[in-house]
C-alpha cells in the first residue's frame, strides 16, 4: 500500500508554500494522501493568533479543491500540548503494517533535536524533509549521525518499509511565510495570490489578523 503523508504545523495562517510542498512531495513520493494536521496546543511557540477552529476552517477551505490532501483534526481535539511523537505513535496504532511519511520543511529538521522524545519519530514513520535547491543535510552533530544510521536517497524505502528512513529532496520553495503573511495583513494589504481565495475570503470575513483585534 501506499504511504501516507503527514503534514502538521500551525497554519496560522496556511498559505501556497504548504500546499506546493504538500503537492510535490505527495507527487515525488507517490502518496496515497497527505494529511494535514493542524497543531491544536504547540510546544515551540507561542499561542497562535487565530484560535483553533479558525485555523482548521482555513486547513480545510484550503484542501478542498485536492481530493488527496485530507484533514486531520485529533491535535485540535486532544487535551495538552500537542506533541509529535504522541500523534505518530496514534497514527501507527491505526496503521500498524502502513507507510507513513512525516512531511517536515528544513527548518524544522534543523530543530529536531529540540522536539519531544525526538529519537522515537523513526521508530514511528519515516521523515522527509523538503528543503531549498543546493541546501546539503548536516553531516555532524545529532542530525549528522541519524543520517548516517537512517539516511536514503531511494524512494523504494518509503514504500517497503513502515518507517525508519529520512529522504531528502528539494522542492519548489515560495517564499511565503505565516508571519509575514500576518504582518501583512496586520499593515492593511491584501493576501491575495499568496493564499487560496477560500481562504482569503475567510481572512477578510474574520479579520483575524486585523489591528482591533
Amino acid at each position: 500500500m501506499q504511504p501516507i503523508g503527514l503534514f502538521g504545523g500551525t497554519f496560522d495562517p496556511i498559505h501556497y508554500g504548504h500546499l506546493r510542498t504538500a503537492f510535490e512531495l505527495r507527487q515525488l513520493l507517490r502518496l496515497t494522501e497527505v494529511r494535514f494536521l493542524p497543531t491544536g496546543n504547540p510546544p515551540h511557540r507561542e499561542q497562535t493568533i487565530a484560535n483553533a477552529e479558525l485555523r482548521l476552517r482555513m486547513v480545510r477551505a484550503a484542501v478542498a479543491g485536492e481530493p488527496a490532501f485530507t484533514v486531520d483534526d485529533r491535535e485540535m481535539r486532544r487535551s495538552g500540548v500537542s506533541y509529535s511523537v504522541d500523534t505518530l505513535a496514534e497514527l501507527r496504532a491505526e496503521h500498524p503494517r502502513r507507510s507513513l511519511c512525516l512531511l517536515l520543511g528544513m527548518d524544522a529538521f534543523l530543530g529536531l533535536p529540540h522536539w519531544h522524545r525526538w529519537r522515537e519519530l523513526l521508530a514511528l514513520a519515516h521523515v522527509v524533509v523538503a528543503h531549498r535547491p543546493g541546501w546539503k543535510a548536516p553531516t555532524q552533530g545529532p542530525l549528522g549521525e541519524v543520517m548516517v544510521d537512517h539516511g536514503t536517497g531511494s524512494i523504494r524505502d518509503l514504500h517497503e518499509q513502515p518507517a525508519g528512513k529520512v529522504y531528502i529532496h528539494a522542492v519548489t520553495q515560495l517564499e511565503i511565510s505565516s508571519t509575514e503573511l500576518r504582518q501583512l495583513i496586520l499593515a492593511g494589504r491584501d493576501p491575495r495570490y499568496l493564499v487560496p481565495d477560500e481562504v482569503r475570503r475567510l481572512l477578510l470575513d474574520t479579520q483575524c489578523y486585523s489591528p482591533h483585534t
